[in-house]
């Protein structure tokens, strides 16, 4: 459960720590006093989306904690590596800074806030006055049934065989082609593997052939210097080279090795130094012969240069690139030649994939009309004890209005239908619902999806809109067995749910040195009465109204002890 809450710099609120405890805890204050602020504050250390608006004016950062106690093992510690401490407790901060960027801790382990939000949704469900208007929406009447049901699994199966028939689908399309389209393709797939088949490309040439022109172009320079070197290390017709005069001293020597150690020894480095420079003139030689220029032959390598350059701008940067769409022409053109034995292939396995996956869509479907009669005597049950005695509830099914019947959450199309007195005809809430009905449905359901959730604690901003009177005691009295299940927070202006509350907390704003301030207080029993009169008959507290807010504690607390659950 939620055990501490600490905010600094949110909106109003310069500084906040709230203790909340097991149970039903509640948040009262006048209209704008910051209640919705402290929501806000929670949903951004859960990882929702924030704005660098909800800074405090003249702050450079706001800074949102929350401890946790006796948490369930969750699947995100596994997942993440991270979890409670010894003593059972899970630590989670999240600074949200003026320049846009947050800093995430879980256990004092940084986090991004993708995974936080993925953490916040297994620790806390919070339900505002927005969430009554998701009812409204059919679109999210399957997901309801769907996550009652508890039937994710299911839908699991079947949307893995949806998959693999909306692949063949798509492989199905890509082949199909009127015959004036497969004439051009195959026209231009032919055109283009005759030009690159006809350049006879090779994976290094262009660098081979770069280098051959660089040589080719300071060829002149290149032979002088080659001949000169050779002819030093050689000789010519009128000197000796440096290779025969090693060869003359080396002839010297040896006739006098013999007579000093010394000698021996120069005369073998010498013969050393002939055998090397008569090795560099071996490659001088070579290197010369191969600059032997032909004529034209500069010109052959600039015409290759300047194919490879023309055939990169329109198939790939590089020749291994051209080669590569030189492969993949050729497997398209086959593919187009071979397209109508593939097709019939393909629509034969459609055929049989589509079997497959209606067959999961009707286990699907059969599962989900299971699960609507037990979530229409659910939902009607806990509209009973919501003072709507007369409700009908219904989960309509209807095709899917696709061409096949399916999509990919099944073959049923859902709607809430619902009738709020006897005789009237089930029709989609959002004709028939009031606000206050409305409030009531969302509450219904929630409790209903609660029993098969492992969340712990639940969150309702505002949600009794609309209710008042008796329906507004059943509002509170439902909450307080709610959260005998799971510990339950709820932002209120009624009187009857306040009064039910096991922790009261004050929402209030005041001025302090020219700014303004929201605060925070947990409420004693006297505090508790004096702020249900106020909710009760605004400002002027008589003792007419305390009278009435004493008994409205005390029926809380007698109900508290008799209720069952």
């Amino acid at each position: 459960m939620l055990a501490l809450l600490h905010i600094e710099n949110i909106a109003l609120i310069d500084r906040a720590d709230i203790t909340f405890g097991p149970g039903f805890n509640v948040l009262t204050g006048e209209t704008g006093a910051g209640k919705s602020i402290i929501i806000d504050a929670i949903g951004a250390v859960l990882g929702e989306r924030t704005s660098r608006d909800l800074i405090r004016s003249g702050e450079k950062a706001a800074l949102v904690t929350a401890l946790f106690r006796d948490l369930p093992h969750l699947p995100w510690f596994d997942e993440n590596g991270v979890g409670p401490d010894e003593n059972g407790e899970l630590l989670i901060s999240r600074k949200i800074q003026g320049d846009g960027k947050n800093l995430c801790r879980v256990g004092g382990v940084p986090c991004t806030v993708v995974q936080l939000k993925a953490l916040g949704s297994q620790l806390i469900d919070i339900h505002g006055q927005h969430d009554g208007q998701q009812l409204l929406d059919e679109t999210c009447h399957l997901g309801y049934l769907d996550s009652f049901g508890d039937l994710g699994q299911a839908l699991a199966d079947y949307q893995a065989e949806y998959a693999a028939l909306d692949q063949l689908r798509r492989q199905t399309a890509a082949l199909q082609m009127d015959e004036g389209e497969k004439a051009r393709k195959m026209d231009t797939l032919q055109f283009q593997i005759g030009e690159l088949g006809r350049a006879n490309l090779r994976p290094g040439e262009e660098e081979e052939l770069e280098e051959r022109r660089t040589l080719l172009r300071s060829a002149d320079k290149l032979m002088a210097a080659v001949e000169g070197a050779y002819n030093a290390l050689f000789g010519t017709d009128s000197q000796d080279g440096a290779a025969s005069l090693l060869a003359q001293a080396e002839g010297e020597l040896s006739r006098v090795a013999e007579v000093s150690g010394e000698l021996g020894r120069l005369s073998a480095a010498l013969s050393d130094l002939r055998y090397a420079a008569e090795d560099a003139a071996d490659g001088l030689r070579e290197f010369r012969d191969s600059l032997e220029v032909s004529p034209g032959q500069l010109d052959q390598v600039e015409d290759r240069l300047d194919q490879l350059h023309r055939l990169k701008k329109k198939y790939g940067s590089t020749v291994q690139e051209m080669l590569d769409y030189l492969d993949h022409c050729r497997q398209e053109l086959d593919r187009i030649e071979l397209a109508d034995d593939t097709l019939a292939k393909l629509k034969q396995q459609r055929r049989a994939q589509l079997a497959k996956t209606r067959e999961k869509g009707e286990i699907l479907s059969q599962l989900r009309r299971q699960a609507a009669e037990k979530l229409k005597a659910r939902i009607e049950e806990e509209l009973r004890q919501l003072d709507m005695p007369k409700v009908s509830f219904q989960v309509d099914f209807a095709p899917k209005p696709a061409k096949s019947g399916l999509d990919e959450t099944g073959m049923d199309q859902v709607c809430f239908l619902m009738s709020a007195n006897v005789g009237e005809t089930l029709k989609p809430i959002a004709k028939v619902a009031s606000g206050g009905e409305l409030s009531r449905i969302m509450l219904a359901l929630k409790n209903v999806l609660a029993e098969n959730d492992s969340i712990m604690t639940l969150i309702f901003d505002e949600v009794d809109t609309g209710v008042s009177g008796r329906a507004a005691g059943k509002v509170a009295e439902k909450m307080s067995r709610l959260s005998r299940r799971c510990q339950v927070l709820c932002v209120t202006h009624l009187a009857q749910i306040a009064a039910m509350s096991d922790s009261h907390y004050a929402v209030q704003k005041g001025e302090k040195e020219g700014r303004t301030y929201t605060s925070v207080t947990e409420l004693d029993r006297d505090g508790r009465r004096a702020e249900l009169a106020r909710l009760t008959g605004g400002a002027h507290l008589s003792a007419a109204i305390l009278d009435g807010a004493e008994e409205l504690l005390r029926e809380a607390e007698a109900y508290k002890k008799t209720a069952g659950p």
